[in-house]
């Protein structure tokens, strides 16, 4: 701070006064003092900022505290426009000032006398309390290119925008915990040492003094069914090992063991879509979810593990938001014969983080299944689908799971407002907004495999900046719309969607968006596969309009450019797939039922990996043979879960890493 201006009020820029305040109450005050109408501001000795304004209100806003620490002699609660005013009306006045601040800060420089200063002892002691019981903390660390540290915990997101200031710590935590969660991530930075993710308190990843908490016994309870289900199949399960799945689900979400009762839930709707004859059984994706359980399991029992990475233990169920602004980046669209489904893809901007609203309908039985253009009109939490996935979307009722997906309540009418999105994608911080593929995918090579990560929905979402759109091509045999595209750095990517019966005009508006030449931005999971950078597109940026393809009217009429003939296929991923479908076929069926087809197909799996190199997975493929042929249960179920987990890993190790040099 100079001796004519407060460094911390300069460092609050529109988006931060807007986080503590609110966007219209910063508009206003901005009109004011851009027409002369605002306070003059005057710094006395101690660093309190006052001014009078010409309504007579007069402010002050010591240093220190943060806006909520100000006072203003009006008669509105909580941060007023007159405070902004004052902030604005500095800011103005010494626009001329040379002072930057570090951008390369810890808010873990802070002692906790600044601390309680900031937020209170009431909200000190309050997270000492958290603290006892532990916690975990993802934190993103100030760089030059990037200058706010942000922590993200367990409930919500604490960013620091102003170096050296706690009182201006922008949260989405409700107000009643804010103080308590500011105080937990700045603990978090004063522990890490430069580390991305922190454990504190409980027992720390590798503290060996504290007692080891060992496998849940529930967890324990949760692979017994597992393996009850893996050597009966889905053919056999009845409805007594779905009521026992139903009953442990309920007390892995009683002890906050998140990611398995997410898992235990995939699990049941996989037997009931089986029991129904639904299309949304799948014996891959039931044999991924049981190789899952079994690698949280073991993942669990490691000493240099974190359960509350593996297990989500230390996720809080559900997390309200304060008056949180999203904005929204399309819909997916997804239909069986008995349902429609919505999901609608929100950013969160403060948090870094994809939220994701789910909604579904189911279809009469004498009635037609309605499209997704049919779908746009129908209403979520009182507005129109279409307008959710393309607005800015500001809420006052919001609520947060452990896994990202959000809830939206209907109170008052103005809980939760939607307006149109504009270009607010070219606005989001990285890394939802994307500008190096390349670099964003070589900066995720070093973390766990996706068994045993958090799971956290969208993960792989993002907008992506494009620099040219290439050529457009569709296969007709696998109903495939593929695009050659450049991100903004140059990188190439194929950007690649899928016909889906319950979005039949969705290819069309996808091709034709595209042709335009107009399309900037595109929202998209993004993954490699088979050597390449792939999009699965959820909407487009074009001409500062969004636009979504799965919610797009007709009939798929349209005549496409036909694709060139495909690339040959890799023998290497061709055998994994085979692996993964023989393990399918044989958990389906039940490894007590495994017959003489089944084990011939085990065989011929095995040589069809050991030509290509996989080995060890072929002799884990052989064991299972083994151990089945040998009528030992215990054997074979062990084997199969071996065989699994390696799979899926090297299925996803390898789509990451083919075709690189």
């Amino acid at each position: 701070m100079t001796a004519a201006t407060r460094a911390d009020l300069l460092a609050l820029d529109t988006d931060t006064l807007a986080a503590l305040a609110n966007r219209g109450l910063v508009k206003r005050a901005a009109r004011e003092v851009a027409a002369g109408d605002g306070p003059v501001p005057a710094l006395d000795p101690d660093g309190t900022l006052r001014g009078t304004c010409p309504d007579g209100s007069v402010v002050a806003l010591p240093p220190g505290t943060g806006l909520d620490g100000g006072s203003c002699t009006c008669a509105a609660p909580g941060v007023c426009r007159h405070r902004i005013a004052l902030v604005l009306a500095h800011q103005r006045a010494a626009a001329s000032d040379p002072s930057a601040p570090d951008p390369c800060w810890s808010p873990g420089a802070l002692d906790d006398e600044a601390l309680t200063t900031a937020v209170g002892a009431r909200a000190v002691a309050a997270a000492r309390r958290t603290l006892e019981r532990g916690y975990t903390a993802r934190l993103h660390h100030a760089r030059p290119d990037d200058p706010q540290p942000v922590a993200e915990l367990a409930t919500c997101t604490v960013r620091f925008p102003v170096p050296g200031e706690l009182g201006f710590a922008v949260t989405d935590a409700a107000q009643d915990r804010r103080g308590e969660m500011i105080a937990l991530a700045v603990w978090a930075f004063r522990a890490a040492d430069g580390r991305p993710t922190v454990t504190l308190g409980g027992r720390s990843v590798g503290d060996r003094s504290a007692p080891d908490p060992g496998i849940p016994p529930v967890l324990d309870a949760t692979l017994d069914l597992a393996r009850e289900l893996l050597l009966d199949g889905a053919v056999h399960a009845g409805p007594v090992l779905t009521a026992d799945l139903h009953r442990v689900r309920g007390e892995l979400a009683d002890r906050s063991l998140h990611w398995p009762a997410d898992l235990v839930a995939d699990l049941i709707g996989q037997l009931d879509a089986y029991a129904a004859r639904s299309t949304d059984h799948r014996p891959e994706e039931l044999a991924l979810l049981l190789a899952e359980l079994h690698a949280r399991h073991r993942a669990a029992a490691h000493p240099d593990a974190s359960q509350a990475e593996v297990l989500g233990v230390r996720e809080a169920v559900e997390t309200p938001l304060r008056r949180v602004r999203l904005t929204a980046l399309g819909c997916r669209i997804r239909g069986t014969a008995t349902t429609r489904s919505a999901e609608i893809f929100l950013a969160h901007p403060a948090a870094g983080t994809v939220l994701v609203l789910r909604r579904s309908w189911d279809i009469p039985t004498d009635g037609r299944p309605p499209t997704g253009h049919a779908l746009a009109a129908r209403r979520i939490a009182g507005h129109r689908l279409d307008e959710l996935a393309t607005g800015n979307v500001v809420s006052e009722s919001a609520i947060r799971s452990a896994s990202r997906q959000l809830g939206l309540g209907r109170g008052r009418i103005a809980d939760t407002t939607v307006t149109p999105v504009g270009t607010s994608w070219t606005d989001l911080p990285a890394p939802l907004l994307l500008t190096d593929l390349d670099a964003h995918l070589h900066a995720l090579e070093g973390r766990p495999p996706r068994l045993i990560r958090p799971r956290i929905a969208a993960e792989s979402l993002h907008v992506v900046r494009l620099s040219a759109v290439e050529e457009v091509r569709y296969d007709a045999a696998e109903q495939r719309l593929e695009a050659a595209v450049r991100d903004a750095t140059g990188n190439p990517a194929t950007l690649a969607a899928t016909h889906d019966p319950a979005c039949p005009g969705a290819l069309d508006a996808l091709a034709a968006a595209l042709d335009t030449g107009t399309v900037t931005h595109v929202s998209a999971t993004v993954h490699r596969a088979a050597g390449r950078t792939v999009l699965e597109p959820v909407a487009l940026l074009a001409d500062g309009t969004v636009m979504v393809p799965d919610l797009a009217p007709g009939a798929g009429s349209a005549t496409l450019s036909p694709a060139d003939a495909p690339p040959p296929a890799d023998p290497v991923s061709t055998a994994l797939t085979e692996a993964l479908a023989t393990l399918a076929t044989t958990s389906h069926r039940g490894l007590r039922h495994a017959d003489g087809p089944a084990l011939s197909r085990l065989d011929r799996t095995a040589a069809q990996l050991n030509r290509n190199g996989l080995t060890t997975t072929a002799q884990l493929l052989r064991a299972l043979a083994d151990a089945i042929r040998a009528g030992d249960p215990d054997a074979a179920a062990r084997a199969w879960s071996d065989t699994a987990i390696r799979v899926a890993v090297t299925i996803e190790a390898h789509q990451e890493t083919a075709g690189r040099t």
